[in-house]
């Protein structure tokens, strides 16, 4: 069978578009971008026009915006840098109990220096709620940071509301939107946050690059000491061909975003129905709604999830982020989410991209089916009374969705139709094509 690539959450390919882009500066604009003469003064006109574009993409100024690595130098950019040049308002930092590696071990590395780390705790679908927030809260609280979109199930933190929280407290607040940029509307002015971490490759741009944006007067001690580049921030020669990577990037998401998503919430929905109606005990993991559009985390109970992908070498899936996949046990995100060590083991995470198609789904429910009746058949498992799978719901009237493949091309529709009249296609209508 042919393989399907589902694992977009841990890193997207890079866009064709992208890639054209990219290919004239593996030939050119090698110069140090710092450098008077005109092949430097190229390079760096060529960063420019990329700060230029997430300046007016993400609604912040062409200054606020620090290049990285990635997501991981952003985050702890953000984490260290907030904290070490801010001792002043405080040593306590507050993080999502369900955050990233990155953003988790970057605080906690401060405890040896006097730092204090709370956790705020998350719901069963691992959301930070405002109240959750506000109660981990303390008079001597510098810095939060709770990320925008949980990165294995997906779940959205209403990243505004938790900046109303925080609003009028001598503290900053950085949110790490690596999973969100490209997938989710992530406006610098209405997220309320200081610090934004972004990374290219979780939206097919390369690998190794990624920014933070600060707002202004917001200080930060930098991590890597130097000629003093991107303001003082970030000392090293810019990444100019890995930046250019960015911007392409940034410019496909602006252009496909919107209609990228309503697709891709469409086939991820059409998969989950396919597996609910084909097994029994499949468990969403994650907000029913609250989600990235291309995120679904499910577990079949009774199985273990690191089997299940095994079986079905085809599938290019997870059982959680690729920093940890298939180490097995209770991972952080579902302990931190108050799930079973059998929610956890039995889980597996399908995130979707912007190419992923109709018969691929269809392909990759018949493979799963396949192995997690051959896992449970095994194994003897029987379905108890409690073994009803979650179905996907109306984004509208929250009632459950069906597949209708009889129309003029196959969708994705509430169950209450024609009273409600949510649809979604799988595919463009051949008569629109």
């Amino acid at each position: 069978m042919a393989e399907i690539y589902l694992d977009h959450n841990s890193t997207t390919p890079m866009d064709p578009a992208v890639v054209a882009e990219l290919e004239p500066f593996l030939r050119a604009a090698q110069a140090n971008p710092s450098c008077a003469h005109r092949m430097g003064q190229e390079a760096r006109k060529a960063i420019n026009e990329v700060r230029t574009l997430m300046s007016e993409t993400y609604g912040c100024a062409k200054d606020e915006i620090v290049f990285t690595s990635g997501g991981t130098e952003s985050n702890n950019l953000a984490i260290k840098g907030a904290a070490l040049a801010n001792e002043e308002r405080g040593k306590h930092i507050v993080v999502g109990a369900s955050e990233h590696p990155c953003v988790l071990d970057a605080a906690r590395s401060l405890e040896r220096w006097g730092w204090e780390v709370s956790l705020a705790p998350v719901n069963e679908f691992g959301q930070v709620t405002p109240s959750a927030l506000s109660d981990t809260l303390r008079d001597d609280t510098a810095l939060v940071s709770i990320m925008t979109a949980q990165n294995v199930v997906g779940t959205i933190n209403r990243i505004d509301e938790l900046a109303e929280v925080v609003a009028g407290r001598r503290l900053i607040f950085h949110t790490d939107a690596a999973q969100a940029v490209g997938k989710i509307p992530t406006a610098f002015p209405f997220m309320g946050a200081d610090l934004v971490t972004l990374a290219a490759h979780k939206f097919y741009g390369p690998k190794g690059v990624g920014a933070l944006i600060v707002r202004r007067k917001t200080k930060l001690a930098p991590l890597f000491h130097g000629a003093g580049h991107e303001a003082g921030r970030r000392s090293g020669t810019e990444n100019t061909f890995g930046i250019v990577g960015l911007g392409a990037a940034v410019r496909l998401a602006r252009s496909k975003m919107a209609e990228a998503g309503e697709r891709m919430i469409a086939l991820r929905d059409a998969l989950h129905l396919m597996l609910a109606e084909a097994l029994p005990g499949v468990r969403l993991n994650g907000d029913p709604l609250d989600r990235l559009p291309n995120t679904l985390n499910l577990s079949f109970m009774g199985t273990i999830g690191a089997e299940i992908a095994a079986k079905v070498p085809e599938l290019m899936l997870s059982t959680g982020p690729a920093c940890h996949d298939r180490q097995g046990g209770l991972s952080p995100t579902f302990a931190a989410m108050g799930l079973s060590p059998e929610r956890s083991t039995s889980s597996l995470r399908l995130s979707l991209g912007r190419h992923n198609t109709w018969p691929e789904m269809e392909q990759a429910a018949e493979q799963l089916t396949a192995a997690v009746q051959a896992i449970r058949a095994a194994s003897g498992w029987k379905p108890g009374d409690q073994a009803a799978s979650d179905r996907p719901i109306c984004p509208r009237c929250e009632e459950p969705l069906r597949l209708d493949e009889a129309g003029i091309a196959p969708s994705v529709v509430c169950s209450k139709g024609p009273e409600c009249r949510y649809e979604a296609w799988l595919a463009a209508p051949a008569a629109l094509a």
